[in-house]
């Protein structure tokens, strides 16, 4: 059962004691007999509910209400007042204060204003349990115990407090950016608003003004008759985030500066300025200084992006956090493929620790994701990870009757995974024996290199 806690602050010790006798039957209680002591109280524990006397000596009531609220904006504050005085009353309220009860305090009034005020607190306990069971389930970050994770996301909690601070996240793919963006995004104040994904990278260049911005009717052919609302309009009061920013043209560049240093924008074919609020999270896995000395991104825009600059250490650099991820994972697709699997051999923990994970968290995910789609359980072992000596997994079929496909039990099988996991396969090995040359790779699968790229986008490689 959930023990809520409260802090009393009155100056009048008889009042004071008896509010928090009576309250201590069902809550864990601290009276204070001034505002400053509470105050200074606050740093160190933050209660779920402050009772304020109004009447204090030194720092008023209402003073402290509004020191209270600057520092936390969320906490509960309810006022005791000697008398109904309707100026002071409403002046409490329009700083914040939740509600207010009259001297003498009647314990039954008292006790109705508090079970309504734990109602809204238990409310915004299960909402932010449940961002945070979004987070671990989501967000890889959650998953490992290194020093260099642990700092990422201390930096992810300090910015989150801001609502629009831009910031660049960099790192290898396959790093986990666009989960960390969304991290970033939940644990902020935007979580109420949507959090809108552009991939620089995927949308054609000439298309990416009018995919950011919008278009009115008729702005250009082919354009949809009733126009389009951009994915910065979609991303109001909320988050936008620019994957692979440093693949933007110059020209596209050029106006994301322009609304992030004006606030507003135009859709394409219109002169009418449009505002709204949003912050903007940019990642990338190039190196963006070398692409300003080159010409290629403007030095404006990217110290307007990096007010906060955030480098996601890769799955080499933390490897003591390898088994943690692969239990991680290896309980999330045992569960979603209803599959026994409860450990990982000593000789595949071996094997999963010695390899170099090119693709870091995003790799070992789909490899994880594929061994158990792929094996038997209740053990996960190295021939079902089947791994080759590059740590690259092989194509099925390739090594032993191991990676034979599922057959189909009386509870059927799920043929859209078994064939995204022979897809990501493939394409593991085709960039593997390419070094990693998209249009090389796309030949050795027999596709145009841009549906190489828009199939490797989908499959998260």
């Amino acid at each position: 059962m959930t023990t809520y806690s409260v802090f009393v602050v009155d100056d009048e010790k008889v009042a004071r004691e008896g509010i928090a006798l009576a309250l201590k039957r069902e809550y864990a209680v601290k009276d204070f007999d001034a505002a400053e002591s509470a105050i200074e109280a606050l740093k160190n524990e933050q209660p779920d509910i402050i009772l304020l006397d109004i009447g204090l000596p030194g720092m008023s009531g209402i003073e402290a209400l509004q020191a209270i609220k600057a520092q936390h904006p969320d906490m509960i504050v309810v006022m005791i007042t000697a008398y109904e005085d309707v100026k002071t009353v409403v002046a409490a309220m329009k700083y914040g204060a939740y509600d207010y009860v009259v001297k003498p305090v009647q314990m039954d009034a008292l006790k109705v204003v508090l079970n309504h005020a734990f109602e809204n607190v238990k409310l915004k306990k299960e909402i932010q349990t449940l961002h945070e069971k979004y987070l671990r389930e989501n967000v890889p970050g959650f998953v490992g115990e290194s020093d260099a994770i642990q700092d990422v996301m201390e930096v992810v909690d300090k910015v989150a407090q801001s609502p629009d601070t831009p910031v660049l996240i960099s790192g290898e793919t396959g790093t986990g950016k666009e989960l960390i963006a969304r991290a970033i995004h939940f644990k902020s104040p935007n979580s109420k608003g949507s959090i809108v994904t552009v991939n620089c990278a995927a949308i054609p260049k000439d298309l990416i003004e009018s995919e950011l911005f919008g278009y009115e009717t008729g702005a250009f052919s082919g354009a949809d008759k009733s126009g389009k609302v951009g994915l910065v309009e979609e991303a109001a009061d909320g988050t936008l985030f620019l994957d692979e920013i440093g693949d933007l043209s110059m020209e596209a560049q050029a106006k994301l500066l322009r609304f992030l240093d004006e606030g507003h924008y135009y859709r394409l074919g219109s002169a009418k300025a449009r505002s709204i609020k949003t912050r903007i999270i940019s990642a990338t896995n190039k190196n963006l200084l070398g692409l300003i000395d080159e010409g290629r991104f403007r030095v404006d825009l990217y110290h307007r992006c990096a007010v906060v600059k955030l480098e996601i250490p890769s799955l080499n650099q933390r490897p003591d956090d390898i088994l943690l991820i692969a239990r991680h994972y290896l309980h999330e697709f045992s569960v979603k493929f209803e599959k026994p699997f409860t450990s990982i051999s000593p000789e595949a923990e071996k094997c999963l620790k010695e390899f170099e994970w090119t693709g870091n968290v995003r790799e070992l995910k789909n490899i994880i994701e594929r061994a158990v789609l792929m094996g038997a359980g209740p053990e996960l072992t190295a021939r079902d990870l089947g791994l080759d000596g590059n740590g690259r997994p092989s194509p099925l079929g390739e090594s032993d009757t191991s990676k034979s496909l599922p057959p189909i039990s009386s509870s059927g099988v799920d043929l859209p995974e078994v064939i995204k996991a022979i897809e990501e396969s493939y394409f593991y090995k085709a960039l593997d024996l390419s070094n990693g040359n998209e249009s090389k790779a796309a030949k050795l699968l027999n596709l145009s290199r841009d549906k190489f790229r828009y199939r490797r986008y989908k499959l998260a490689i």
